[in-house]
């Protein structure tokens, strides 16, 4: 990836409001270049309006967002998108555009798509491709694709897009378990800050360097997962019981669930059966 400006991120203070509901409230998260970011929390929490905040979607009613140091609110929307790539969960529905035409516009930030495509743009689009594993569907219908072949397309358009700043919302819904760790192992060596809002505990504990947990549009915890992902503060975000191990072949956390008041009703990490 071509790095042309600093993958900091600095958010202080945000509160997001739609109508008279409170969505986030004195927000703060901080991320160096480079960091991968665990967002976690229930549906509902605020993961998603966060993420939109960060990438200018969604306005704050108080409170700013740097990203490399420069105030989001001054930068335009090119601007921003040198900076920031984003791979949301809600994707185009009636999109009739090849993957390879997806993918290429991931560089509309560098140049007027479709327009004087040089052959360097044309590489950054093929190792794109490639590196999702989609080079065999490229010139398929993005609307033949199955759910997980158009996640796969839309995080190769991120990568074509040569920021310094990731965002990922739910990056491994629609996938299966190989396609999940697949994903996540590409994300995390992209030379990239990510940031990832994850419903899997598991997965972002084996991916994440740091865990920001959102409860009802605040921050509850943050830092390192053993720090925060703990059972005490599982059960209070979560109302789940957690017990905690060691992952044999990867040393990470790795959690199991159960229903309060109903330990026997375990239900195991995917994880392990892979």
């Amino acid at each position: 990836m071509t790095h042309n400006h600093d993958g900091s991120l600095r958010v202080d203070n945000v509160d997001v409001h739609v109508g008279r509901k409170t969505i986030l409230q004195r927000v703060s998260l901080d991320a160096s270049t480079g960091n991968r970011i665990g967002l976690c929390g229930p549906n509902g929490s605020g993961k998603s309006t966060l993420l939109r905040a960060i990438f200018g979607a969604v306005t704050p009613a108080a409170g700013r967002v740097w990203v490399g140091g420069e105030d989001t609110a001054r930068l335009s929307r090119r601007e921003i998108a040198h900076r920031i790539g984003v791979v949301l969960q809600d994707r185009p529905q009636d999109f009739d555009f090849t993957v390879h035409d997806v993918v290429t516009m991931g560089r509309t930030s560098h140049h007027r798509l479709f327009d004087g495509r040089g052959e360097q743009h044309e590489q950054i689009v093929d190792d794109a491709v490639d590196q999702v594993g989609l080079t065999h569907l490229q010139h398929r219908s993005f609307n033949t694709l199955s759910g997980g072949e158009k996640q796969r397309a839309l995080l190769a358009r991120c990568i074509a897009q040569e920021t310094n700043l990731v965002m990922l919302d739910e990056p491994t819904n629609h996938l299966d378990i190989r396609y999940q760790l697949d994903t996540l192992e590409l994300v995390t060596s992209l030379s990239t800050t990510a940031i990832m809002a994850l419903h899997d505990l598991n997965l972002a504990a084996a991916y994440c360097d740091h865990i920001y947990l959102i409860n009802e549009g605040e921050i509850a915890a943050h830092g390192a997962t053993a720090d925060v992902l703990t059972p005490q503060a599982i059960r209070e975000v979560f109302g789940v019981h957690a017990d905690v191990r060691t992952n044999p072949t990867t040393g990470n956390p790795e959690f199991s669930f159960s229903r309060l008041g109903q330990p026997h009703r375990t239900v195991r990490p995917a994880m392990e059966t892979v």
